[in-house]
């Protein structure tokens, strides 16, 4: 609007002086230059603003609350604490309590750390300004540090204007504005900027009429400066991680709330079923259902929506690229191969099995653990390389021979193979793989892989009818449960049992 009044009056002022016969070519030398000045400022950053996102002094249906997020009680917890300065500024002087004038969240990407600054700007009836941490770096000497300034005053001022007490400033991607100084080769402007965050943290205090705190959102916290880490900058850093069972069972609650859900749906077990699923990665899930079910014309969410929407999540979208049928039925057998070892080392543990293309897969099978789990013993690594192993060994027992599907099979083989040695549960005891000869390391790997393969080879040799069979199965129907293989190995041990008697 300022723009428009400044152009009009400028046209007009103009006019006036060509019709009084004034000399004008002075005039427009004169704005000409203002323009100029005007524009290199903006180019440079110098008139760029932080735009106050909408938070809890908006009455908007967005608002979001402690309460709307699930999954991270002890983040919630701590963040909580965290904000009785800015809540009950009274109580904290009276206790002697220093002010935390700084909160990082650290976690894996989706886990919902932007949900817990907007919650904790909610809950502290606060303004809430979010910014990136690559909005402060540019190839202009001191605009990052001008932008730091700029974001802590333009808090200070918004927070008056509203009428409020306290400020909250996001910053995500910390790790861009906050990396270990000199690790810049370039030039200084990052730790300039980094210079300039710790000098506006170091004078934030509980006296000042508008508080201020400083929460920061960052999955490389590796990456950041010791002298933004300590105390009295940074005072707490909160672990926002992968939800477990339970923290899982509570979003999908959230995500399912408003959604028809029919009768056969088991929120709890898909929850056991969706282990290193983050809070966005669920959020995806039940859209993808609701999307599912309203692609069938289903009135409600059913069971199979919720398992093709995990599946699409996992591995993408179906590819309409379709094999040969010799290539096909190789991938059924390749598939089976991986789900028989499966059931046999850890029964009713395969989910799905299906030869329907999706992302890079041509076919996968889906395991669901019993429980989370988030340390592994040597008896659990070595099931999951024979399982790696099952389907190449597979293809071989019944078909003569391996192919190129494989490959990705064997590199996860190797690494947890790797896994193995570096944990010190192989037979060279506690080494530094590190250190050791690579000759010695290639061949307790071979070992390792060896041994498993051949546990895989007789088990596959001794049940190459219920491969057969199960392949023939999956040939037809594309996707199947592991229902279908747990009964063909009861029946095959019935026979076995019958045979044994006569």
């Amino acid at each position: 609007m300022l723009k428009e009044v400044g152009v009009g009056v400028a046209l007009g002022v103009i006019i006036s002086l060509i019709w009084l016969g004034f000399n004008i070519y002075p005039v427009l030398f004169l704005l000409g230059i203002f323009f100029l000045l005007f524009k290199v400022l903006d180019v440079r950053g110098g008139l760029k603003e932080f735009a106050p996102l909408k938070s809890s002094n908006n009455k908007i249906k967005t608002n979001i609350s402690f309460e709307d997020i699930g999954g991270q009680n002890s983040a919630k917890k701590e963040l909580l604490e965290a904000l009785d300065f800015i809540k009950i500024p009274e109580k904290i002087s009276l206790m002697g309590i220093r002010p935390l004038k700084g909160i990082l969240l650290v976690g894996p990407p989706g886990t919902g750390k932007t949900l817990l600054a907007k919650a904790a700007a909610s809950y502290t009836d606060s303004i809430f300004i979010a910014a990136a941490g690559s909005e402060f770096i540019e190839m202009y000497a001191g605009v990052g540090a001008q932008r730091v300034r700029q974001l802590f005053q333009q808090a200070r001022n918004t927070a008056k204007k509203k009428n409020k007490m306290s400020a909250i400033i996001f910053i995500d991607e910390i790790e861009i504005l906050g990396s270990k100084r000199g690790s810049h080769s370039s030039h200084l402007e990052y730790d300039q900027t980094l210079n300039q965050l710790l000098v506006e943290m170091d004078g934030l205090s509980l006296d000042d009429d508008i508080r201020i705190l400083l929460i920061g959102a960052t999955n490389r916290s590796d990456l950041l400066d010791n002298a933004l880490l300590r105390p009295g900058r940074f005072d707490r850093i909160v672990q926002v991680d992968l939800p477990d069972m339970e923290g899982r069972l509570q979003i999908l609650k959230l995500h399912t709330r408003n959604k028809p859900l029919a009768r056969d749906v088991k929120l709890k077990k898909i929850a056991a079923e969706t282990f290193g699923f983050s809070g966005a990665h669920l959020e995806s899930l039940a859209n993808e259902a609701a999307i599912a079910a309203l692609r069938e014309k289903c009135s409600r969410l059913e069971k199979s929506h919720f398992y093709e929407a995990i599946d699409k999540v996992i591995m993408g979208e179906k590819l309409d690229k379709r094999p040969e049928e010799e290539e096909c039925r190789r991938i059924a057998i390749h598939e089976i191969g991986h789900a028989l070892v499966s059931e046999s080392l850890k029964p009713h543990s395969i989910s799905t099995i299906t030869i329907i293309p999706r992302g890079k897969a041509m076919g996968y099978i889906r395991q669901k653990p019993e429980k989370d789990s988030y340390i592994y013993t040597k008896e659990y690594l070595e099931g999951q390389i024979a399982i790696l192993l099952g389907g190449a060994v597979s293809e071989e027992e019944l078909l003569g021979s391996r192919s190129t599907g494989a490959a990705n099979d064997f590199q996860q083989a190797i690494d947890l193979a790797k896994k193995i040695i570096n944990s010190g549960m192989s037979s060279l005891g506690i080494v530094s793989t590190k250190d050791l000869p690579s000759g010695v390391l290639h061949q307790n790997l071979k070992e390792i892989l060896n041994s498993q393969e051949e546990k895989v080879r007789g088990l596959i040799r001794d049940c190459k009818n219920i491969i057969e069979k199960a392949a023939g199965y999956l040939l037809e129907k594309e996707r199947i449960n592991g229902d279908y293989l747990r009964e063909l190995l009861k029946m095959e041990k019935k026979n076995e049992f019958k045979q044994k008697v006569i």
